[in-house]
Order: C-alpha cells, then structure tokens, then sequence
C-alpha cells in the first residue's frame, strides 16, 4: 500500500511561515562611505538624506546604519574633526534616535528605545556666530590651509600604493572622479604653494581629472572641487562595465555616458562652475566690476602663484572668484545660502556651450 502523501500538513507549515514573515517588522540597512573628499557637511547631509529617503519609501521599518570612513586621520593616526563630529556628535545626537541599530568604526550600536519615525524634511547646518573663520576659509589672510595640522618630515611623495591604503582603496585603486585607471599622485595643496608630502596632501586621479584639479592654498576647496567633479563625471564611472551592468545602471537613474566638454569654451566652463560648485545666483554675478577683478587678481597672485590666466585652469580660478566675491561684499548670509544650496546637490546636469542658463531654486532659510 502506497504512502500517502503529506501535502496538507506541509502546507499548513508553509502557510504558518508566510503568516510569521508578514508579521514581522520590515528591515532596512542603510549603507554610507564617508569619501576622503567629503567634510562634515556633505556627509552629514547624505546620511539624513538617505534616512529620510527610507522612511518615505518604507515608513515605520526597522533601519540599520552601516557607515564606513575612508582616510580622514589626524596626526596621531586617529579620526580628524571631520569624521570625528560624524561618529561623536552626530550621529548618536542626530541620526541614531531614528535608528534601530548603527554599525559603525567604534562598534555596533542598538537602540534600546523604539526607533522615532518622525524623520524633518529638512537639515539645516548651522556654525556658531562669529566662528566661521573657524570652518571657512580664511579669506582676509589668504593662507594655506591643510587637512594635517602640523607638517610630515617626509621629503618625497608617497608611493600610490600608500596613498590606496589611506584612501581605502587598496583592493582597487582607481580615480576618485572617474573611476578609472591608471591614476597619477595628485597634490591637494600644491608643494609651490607649500603643500607637504604628507599622505593625507594626496590623491588618486587620473591624467584628465589631474589636469583640472585646482592648485589652491585651501585643501578643503580641492577636495569640494573632486566631490563636485564626481557627480558631474558620473557617467564616466561606467566606461569600463558591461551593457547588462550599464542597462541595470540606467534603470537605476544613473548616467553611463561620458560628457564630452571639448567645445566649451573657458569663460562658459568657469560660470558654470561659479553655479554648481560654489552656488553663484543671478545677483552674484550681476556684482561684476573692476573692483571684483582687481581682488581676483590679488586672489590669484597670493593664493595659487598662477596671475593673469598664466595656466587655463577652470576650477582655480573660479575658486578665486568665489574668495574674491566674499572679500568685497562680505555677505555672511549669502554665503551661507550659496553653500546650503550646494550641499543639497545630488547630481551636476550637463555642461554646455555657451549659453549657461542652468538654474536651481535656492533653499529658503529656515524660519
């Protein structure tokens, strides 16, 4: 006599599985690398963005943090200010109440209160009065400002191996922009504006994006310059893939095409640029006059050694632009407004010939 088959009972145990995993809370990791190039502000911002993006996608799921540091030491081999507001300050005062649990450096984290849901839609980053000299750059002295406080005794470069590796990029070193390979030891404060040899005054780029990086006397603004370069090169990250990986890319929102800016012309590419790095408006630019030119020219001379379009680079001197705006205007609150907006980019459109009439609406203040 044949066995009899037990389909019902395994049914009923499959059913019970299926009820079991509709009633249990939804789970969401959350994943963010804090790049070398990214300060405070700009990580700051993408951790909530990608917060909020969660709840309003998955409202009410448990979410979990994982966040990652690359490079960002300090001389005693430890966090620098940056990385360390992020791990010390905000996240376990800001982020982690609308967390279940976070992964971080330090260790994992679980919250033993109920995760809060009641995410703003907005977060605003504010500096203590009278202290931005202290965040920005200090445009009444022109001087050099490093990421390392106190100069290395090293007298050559380091290899690109140990930049990798300070880099966290050691499995697969590539360009920070692009993505691509070879790559070339770039100095984030030139070594002719006295930029040191130490690991943390470099970075991996390749010939193309080597020869548009700044040479300034503000590391921080070189590596606004790369973060900045990364979201308009996007595209070119995918060059080297697939069709299936670049059609799944496509789908995601992402560009697979490399812009090709050969035909913009110098004057066109530095707007442009005023607009989407540094978040120049009409009215910046309506402020054109011999005044403005005369402390561009100063900016120049004393904070990059390049006067009088000596080397075309795009990116130094609208840098100088921006330094020379603020030193004849000094409007504290637009010059909040114009960083505010910039940090709330997530993509660079396209740069084209002239014309430039790219426009994005600022951020209003908060009441």
């Amino acid at each position: 006599m044949p066995k009899k088959k037990r389909v019902r009972k395994t049914s009923n145990r499959n059913a019970t599985k299926n009820r079991r995993q509709k009633n249990d809370p939804e789970r969401i990791q959350l994943y963010h690398d804090m790049a070398v190039y990214e300060n405070f502000e700009r990580c700051a911002q993408r951790i909530f963005t990608i917060l909020r993006d969660s709840q309003q996608a998955s409202p009410g799921a448990e979410r979990t943090l994982l966040l990652r540091i690359q490079g960002h030491r300090n001389n005693e081999g430890g966090y620098d200010h940056d990385a360390y507001e992020i791990l010390c300050h905000f996240l376990p005062e800001f982020i982690f109440p609308y967390l279940t649990a976070a992964i971080t450096p330090f260790g994992e984290l679980q919250n033993k209160n109920a995760q809060r849901n009641d995410i703003p839609n907005r977060l605003y980053i504010g500096y203590p009065a009278g202290e931005e000299k202290d965040f920005w750059y200090d445009v009444d002295l022109l001087p050099i400002r490093a990421r390392e406080q106190t100069e290395g005794n090293r007298k050559t470069p380091p290899s690109k191996e140990v930049i990798a590796r300070y880099l966290g990029m050691e499995s697969d070193p590539c360009c920070l922009v692009c993505w691509n390979t070879p790559t070339e030891r770039a100095h984030v404060v030139p070594s002719s504006l006295g930029g040191s040899m130490d690991v943390r005054n470099f970075a991996l780029l390749c010939e193309y994006h080597h020869r548009q990086a700044p040479d300034i006397a503000d590391a921080e603004a070189f590596w606004a310059w790369v973060d900045y370069a990364e979201m308009r090169d996007s595209g070119s990250k995918w060059e080297r893939e697939t069709e299936h990986v670049k059609e799944l890319a496509r789908k995601l929102g992402s560009r697979t095409e490399k812009v090709n800016r050969s035909e913009v012309d110098f004057i066109a590419a530095v707007r442009f640029e005023l607009e989407h790095l540094y978040g120049w408006e009409e009215v910046d630019f309506a402020r054109f006059s011999w005044g403005l030119q005369e402390e561009y020219h100063r900016v120049l001379e004393t904070a990059t050694r390049k006067h009088f379009g000596i080397e075309r680079k795009v990116s130094t001197h609208s840098w100088a632009y921006d330094v020379a705006l603020y030193r004849i205007t000094r409007d504290h609150e637009a010059r909040k407004r114009r960083r505010n907006k910039v940090l709330l980019y997530d993509s660079i459109p396209d740069c084209q010939r002239r014309p430039c009439n790219f426009r994005i609406d600022s951020v209003p203040p908060p009441s």
